[in-house]
């Protein structure tokens, strides 16, 4: 088989087993594509260009330690690398506020805004990620008002009725569910971007 027209699986298991130039014909096989991703998602040539060599520096550094075991699918695997990458770089470079107790700010209002670039796009579906992985946190009464009322979107007349608590209870758990959850976000030290 002509090296040019390898496969990548043969290529990757060249590498992994000394064949430096292997690499060099992955990354130039796939460098247009996996480079306009990146730039389409952060509009800038040198952040492109850092964050495309950032990838391939841990797509070599996997492939080093013998971590690697997409069979066949190499160009999806560098994709969702290259992803996480440019999610890192808005997390570190367009933070929103950190959280102030004035009470005003509501994480969820970022949640449900409906006029998103793909950035943006892909921003928001790593905060709630987040966010639902930190309500995990707060305490189960907590947890069920905020869970019915955010996610389900009932009113707390139906969360009261369905708890079996008055409706004042069920505002004072909302209540300390934010104020729980805003802890929650200082004690992991976590920059919710938007």
């Amino acid at each position: 088989m002509e090296h040019n027209e390898a496969n990548d699986a043969f290529l990757v298991k060249s590498y992994i087993d000394g064949n430096e130039y292997s690499l060099s014909i992955l990354i130039n096989r796939h460098q247009h594509r996996i480079y306009s991703f990146i730039f389409s998602k952060v509009f800038d040539k040198d952040i492109a260009e850092d964050i495309f060599q950032d990838t391939f520096i841990k797509v070599i550094r996997t492939l080093k330690r013998g971590k690697y075991n997409e069979e066949g699918k190499f160009l999806p695997w560098v994709m969702r690398i290259a992803h996480n990458l440019v999610i890192d770089h808005f997390r570190k470079n367009k933070r929103m506020p950190k959280f102030e107790n004035s009470g005003d700010f509501n994480i969820f209002s970022v949640l449900s805004d409906t006029e998103l670039n793909a950035e943006k796009r892909i921003i928001k579906d790593q905060i709630e990620s987040d966010v639902k992985e930190l309500i995990k946190e707060l305490p189960e009464d907590q947890l069920e008002v905020l869970v019915m009322r955010i996610y389900k979107d009932m009113s707390f007349k139906e969360i009261s009725e369905r708890t079996g608590v008055s409706i004042n209870t069920a505002l004072g758990r909302m209540r300390y569910a934010l104020i729980n959850l805003r802890k929650v976000i200082d004690k992991h030290n976590l920059q919710l971007t938007n």
